[in-house]
């Protein structure tokens, strides 16, 4: 089988600050320790990625609490971490070289926010090449209004997101689909 990596996205406590809004899918982090638990028992490589924001009053500024790895998300020993101050993971990191020097063609995303990070990375990985799976419910966002005034809910934002994505940069499946494709 072709080397997999699993990438876990901003899974800070900072996205828990009530200035980002209503939020999607609250399950998004049990999701994910499903998917690093599964990762983890077969020993494939999981890559964890961490906005340290250089806003002076972000939640996720390096230095707050909320800059933190979430407890369900938290690497462990021998898990490879990329700090990242912009919307992709592959912008002023060496994820790309990491992965090509671990011979890692084939990525399974899933993060916070869908409509940010997660957009941006998955675009880039494909972009690069790399054959990119999108776990649709261990993704969430908030709520955002438009330039026009109208309010769009996180649940549409999110699902126009992966629409947008799927068949073009990534193929999306849920938690279920990925861990019964990655055996």
């Amino acid at each position: 089988m072709n080397k997999v990596a699993l990438i876990s996205i901003d899974y800070q406590k900072g996205f828990d600050h009530p200035v980002w809004g209503q939020r999607n899918n609250l399950d998004a982090e049990n999701k994910m320790a499903l998917l690093l638990a599964h990762w983890r028992k077969n020993k494939w490589p999981v890559i964890h990625v961490q906005h340290c924001s250089v806003e002076p009053n972000s939640p996720l500024r390096t230095g707050f609490a909320g800059n933190e790895f979430k407890q369900e998300t938290k690497p462990i020993t021998g898990e490879a971490v990329f700090k990242k101050s912009v919307n992709s993971a592959f912008i002023g990191t060496n994820l790309k070289s990491y992965l090509e020097d671990n011979a890692i063609q084939s990525l399974v995303i899933a993060g916070l926010t869908t409509d940010h990070c997660v957009s941006t990375t998955t675009r880039m990985a494909g972009n690069y090449g790399f054959e990119v799976t999108l776990v649709s419910d261990a993704t969430a966002t908030f709520d955002r209004k438009g330039e026009d005034g109208i309010h769009y809910t996180a649940d549409q934002i999110h699902n126009i997101h992966l629409a947008s994505l799927n068949g073009e940069f990534c193929t999306v499946k849920s938690t279920d689909e990925v861990l019964n494709n990655f055996m």
